[in-house]
């Protein structure tokens, strides 16, 4: 089943491929794009996607050419684990890996700052999922300054030209991806304040949820339009065709875990995986394997 006109539509809208004057102020987080749907026909339709996920998972591992790096980043509580969870409900398990990153270990920190998310990237054949990813590090230590200052970085190399400089270089990493076969998705699930507080406050209520919260959540909420202006200047500095970023709103968790659906489904549909063909040599063994399978049910 191939994606509905109308979705299709409403996910070229999330799509950015050239960052210039990008604002995630100009973009709803309540949008659902003049769908229609409801929250029990957009569930319906993810498991449709999560479907075509499965078949086009299978494909991609047969075919053994390319590999699919999924990235997913949002403010806290937007929905990543679910989305995660849901959208790649189907799959192989041997086909798909999922990372979260969280802050880098001693070990880590002792590399640069692309080596952790590099050593994580999924082979040919796979899809590779990242709970946030080398994003990270144009926005947690440029919202928070003293986190760049206690690194073991030289002092010379962080001038104040360093995010624009890190930029480049992930824009740099990217498009050398790209070319080595990596197919590249990246979204940010755009939430909006009050739905954020609305989310917070329910694993402040609920005891099932308690687990989840963070002080640091609420400190970070208090830095929204510093982090707002730092994923601002990340989407404008890397968003290319062969890296596009998808910016879904978030607001409702259905909508935003089909748009990801979507967008994964249609662009493993895209590459027109194959499975290997049979050679002439192999297919008379399998003619003759075909014989011996048979003459051994007729003898039983």
């Amino acid at each position: 089943m191939s994606t509905s006109k109308p979705t299709r539509r409403f996910l070229d809208a999330c799509r950015v491929v050239r960052g210039g004057g990008f604002s995630l102020e100009e973009r709803r987080t309540d949008d659902d794009g003049g769908l229609g749907l409801d929250k029990k026909a957009g569930e319906a339709a993810l498991r449709a996607a999560v479907a075509r996920i499965a078949d086009g998972q299978e494909r991609l591992f047969a075919d053994a050419r390319w590999s699919v790096l999924v990235i997913l980043q949002a403010m806290d509580a937007a929905g990543k684990d679910g989305a995660i969870r849901h959208v790649f409900s189907g799959v192989n398990p041997q086909g798909v890996s999922v990372e979260s990153f969280s802050a880098p270990s001693a070990l880590e920190r002792a590399h640069g700052f692309l080596w952790r998310h590099d050593v994580a990237l999924p082979r040919r054949g796979r899809i590779g999922v990242h709970n946030r990813s080398w994003y990270e590090e144009v926005l947690v230590p440029r919202v928070r300054p003293e986190l760049l200052a206690a690194s073991s970085i030289p002092p010379g190399l962080l001038g104040p030209d360093v995010w624009e400089e890190r930029l480049e270089d992930i824009a740099a990493h990217e498009r050398y991806l790209a070319r080595q076969g990596v197919v590249i998705l990246k979204f940010y699930l755009h939430l909006g304040q009050e739905e954020q507080r609305e989310r917070l406050l329910a694993r402040v209520e609920e005891p099932a949820k308690n687990w989840k919260f963070r002080a640091e959540d609420l400190d970070d909420r208090g830095r929204w339009p510093a982090f707002a202006a730092a994923y601002d200047a990340a989407i404008r500095a890397t968003a290319a065709p062969h890296a596009p970023w998808y910016v879904i709103p978030a607001d409702r968790k259905w909508l935003a875990r089909l748009l990801v659906a979507e967008a994964v489904a249609g662009t493993l549909e895209g590459l027109d995986l194959r499975f290997p063909e049979i050679d002439p040599r192999a297919r008379k063994g399998l003619d003759q394997a075909r014989e011996a399978l048979a003459e051994g049910a007729t003898r039983s």
